[in-house]
């Protein structure tokens, strides 16, 4: 998988990377537990955390604990999270997430067609994409305490989102 995730990231695809502002790029990809489809467009209307991991990113192991924890406090709000796993053998992602207990859809993007559409600069690196569809924050890595301002700014969204 690192091999793929570093061609994704040394030819990225010909459109610009998904950039604060812009909106953000609409995806279908399976969940890693069924094989039914997830569709970006199912978020329509719901502030959404999209978060890229992999099972061998070690800040992922940080930042899977606090997601699960920020979707059960604001999971009575018109907000989501996806996690988009970037691993190549959807047994290693699998494997990652025997350790959590999630509540959100855990997609898997074994292709890279949808990190290379985000252009990923590496792992994780997640969006917070409002309930027009716009991306208003891009974070890349994940070190204790970057949960707050992430936190912040969903809050913010959510009280500005229209009712």
């Amino acid at each position: 998988m690192r091999a793929l995730f570093v061609l994704i990231l040394l030819f990225p695809l010909q459109s610009k990377a998904a950039q604060v502002g812009d909106p953000a790029p609409v995806f279908k990809l399976p969940r890693l537990d069924t094989e039914t489809v997830f569709s970006s467009e199912s978020l329509a209307g719901r502030v959404t955390y999209l978060d890229f991991w992999a099972s061998w990113c070690g800040p992922c192991r940080v930042s899977f604990p606090e997601i699960i924890k920020l979707k059960a406090d604001l999971g009575d709000k018109p907000f989501e999270v996806v996690a988009i796993s970037v691993d190549e053998d959807p047994e290693d992602a699998i494997r990652f997430l025997k350790r959590y207990e999630t509540s959100h859809p855990i997609l898997i993007d074994s292709a890279g067609k949808t990190a290379g559409a985000y252009e990923l600069p590496g792992m994780p690196t997640s969006f917070i994409i409002d309930g027009s569809g716009v991306i208003r924050e891009r974070h890349e890595g994940f070190k204790p305490g970057d949960m707050k301002a992430i936190r912040e700014k969903i809050e913010q969204l959510l009280i500005e989102a229209p009712r």
